[in-house]
């Protein structure tokens, strides 16, 4: 699936992954390759991008999280 992270600044990261993991106003969540879209609010916290080799961290703020029909996930972050 393809993320694509989006702050004021621009874009922080856009690419295939194979999962991610971040804390939500629900609780914490792992969206993997065709998830049903969902949308959440995100919590400050550290976003974990599995990526095909090894994984990625990123510290976030807050913002919000959605996961469309066309298997993209998108980051809207502080």
């Amino acid at each position: 699936m393809r993320l694509k992270i989006l702050s004021l600044k621009g874009a922080e990261y856009d690419g295939e992954i194979k999962g991610l993991n971040v804390k939500t106003g629900a609780g914490e969540i792992t969206v993997l390759d065709r998830h049903l879209p969902i949308i959440a609010d995100l919590k400050k916290g550290t976003a974990i991008i599995f990526e095909t080799e090894g994984k990625k961290e990123i510290k976030i703020s807050g913002g919000f999280l959605e996961m469309s029909r066309d298997n993209v996930l998108t980051l809207l972050v502080d």
